[in-house]
């Protein structure tokens, strides 16, 4: 197996790495089969979750309408790392994206680290988004149970992965579509309500202030709202994985990441303010039925529960699709580069088979760790994905501020996506992440998924340092 630890010289390829930067393994490159639309609609797509729809619930009941300054705040921190990952992508595409990096600048440990932590990641994500969607349709079917539905979804979604690259994409492109009309329906309704159009009159701004105040449960309640907005954000960084598979990685991954603010600040921090600007944050509905369906149900909207259970289930689909995907690929990239099992290195059709394979049996083995063993090995599991992600921002911060300065040294013509106010802003987008790992310490669940994220983070960490003194004697 060809093993290289970083991407090739500008211009140059080799048996490791494909003309585009993609990873390759005896000649055999992953495909190129996702095109433009795909990778508009996924980075759509991408900040359209059931973390939104759902999840949100329980940070506006902790921060109330301030939910929508915490939402601000962790917005403007992704668009940061979206922006460094962007430039980094543009300059290299990479199926592993930044473990691929990280290798690259700092060390085979880092890339190591990077790498697997977000494979971890994204295979609990499959588990955690097969047992919800089960459950919802098993509430629609109640005489088939939600684990037939968790086998059939996994199965289903394993098989597509394990076709061409496109399937994905397409699968991808639909989903998306789905949810950005969802969105977008909801925003419009959101305005007429706000406006009075309705019938209901406008609420003017009783529930923005009139519940205990814009920030109702202080600095507290803001921190939880803050982390609840930042989690919900996961997932976006597929996009620049799934470009190196793009007919044009390096235009397709600058334009996603270009549009990313409007996306944010449209979806996530518009929908915010519609919500609590038109229902009271106190409505405990918000949290159990969720904040969409609570909107919808006090406009008036026919059906709003069933409606929002079904955006709900095309979002948890989406995710599990997308998952596969970014697992499958971080895998390969990291076995390509001597990283892993060198089973998982097979391709046959553009497509990293055994990677996939591998992705959805531990992601299964979360699942059946669900069901036997919720109060051990699942809490243990689902408890590192929560600061993994936090791991990976901080890793791309560190690689963004010694790639730029390479980069400029070495390439200057390959920086066609640049990081805005290089460098004062990573040091803030790395300042900011290292503070919200710390206002993790404040509350008793943050500190459970500090403490067994640190035990996984250890663990990779020591591996990779392991592995790269053995490579360094070997080359001796």
């Amino acid at each position: 197996m060809a093993r290289t630890s970083a991407p090739p010289a500008p211009g140059t390829t080799t048996s490791a790495t494909g003309a585009a930067g993609g990873t390759e393994v005896g000649g055999r490159q992953l495909s190129h089969g996702l095109k433009q639309r795909h990778l508009s609609m996924i980075a759509l797509g991408g900040v359209i979750g059931a973390g939104l729809f759902v999840g949100s619930g329980a940070g506006i009941a902790a921060a109330g309408p301030a939910i929508i300054l915490a939402f601000t705040l962790s917005g403007l921190l992704v668009m940061l790392i979206m922006r460094m990952l962007g430039e980094m992508s543009a300059a290299r595409p990479a199926s592993g994206s930044f473990s691929v990096h990280a290798e690259k600048e700092i060390g085979p440990w880092a890339g190591i680290t990077a790498g697997w932590m977000y494979w971890v990641m994204l295979c609990c994500g499959v588990a955690a988004e097969a047992t919800a969607a089960g459950k919802i349709v098993n509430g629609w079917i109640p005489g088939v149970s939600a684990w037939v539905w968790v086998g059939l979804f996994m199965v289903f979604f394993c098989a597509s992965n394990l076709t061409a690259v496109k399937n994905f994409g397409e699968f991808e492109f639909w989903f998306a579509a789905i949810k950005v009309a969802a969105i977008v329906a909801f925003l419009v309704l959101g305005a007429l309500g706000v406006a009075g159009v309705l019938g209901h009159g406008s609420p003017g701004t009783t529930n923005l202030t009139g519940q205990g105040g814009f920030l109702p449960n202080g600095v507290s309640g803001l921190i939880v709202g803050l982390l609840a907005s930042v989690f919900a954000y996961g997932g976006l960084e597929t996009v620049t994985i799934a470009a190196a598979e793009s007919d044009d990685p390096k235009r397709n991954v600058a334009n996603a990441v270009r549009t990313a603010v409007w996306r944010i600040a449209v979806f996530y921090i518009g929908s915010m303010a519609l919500v609590v600007t038109l229902v009271s944050w106190k409505d405990p509905s918000v949290v159990e039925n969720g904040p969409y369906v609570t909107v919808l149900q006090h406009l008036g909207v026919p059906g709003a529960g069933t409606i929002m259970e079904a955006v709900v289930l095309v979002a948890l689909l989406s995710a599990m699709n997308a998952n596969i995907y970014g697992s499958s690929r971080m895998a390969y990239s990291l076995v390509a580069r001597g990283q892993g099992p060198k089973a998982l290195a097979k391709v046959s059709g553009g497509v990293p088979r055994a990677a996939v394979l591998a992705s959805c049996l531990f992601g299964f083995g979360a699942v059946l760790a669900s069901k036997f063993w919720p109060d051990t090995v699942f809490t243990w599991l689902m408890n590192t994905t929560g600061v993994a992600i936090l791991v990976v921002w901080f890793f791309i911060c560190v690689v963004q501020l010694k790639m730029r300065r390479r980069l400029e040294r070495e390439a200057p013509e390959l920086l066609t996506v640049r990081m805005w106010g290089y460098p004062y802003l990573t040091w803030v987008a790395m300042a900011a992440v290292a503070g919200i790992l710390a206002l993790m310490t404040t509350t008793e669940g943050n500190r459970e998924q500090l403490y067994a994220a640190g035990v996984l983070v250890a663990l990779l960490i020591t591996a990779g340092l392991v592995k790269q003194r053995k490579d360094a004697a070997a080359v001796r």
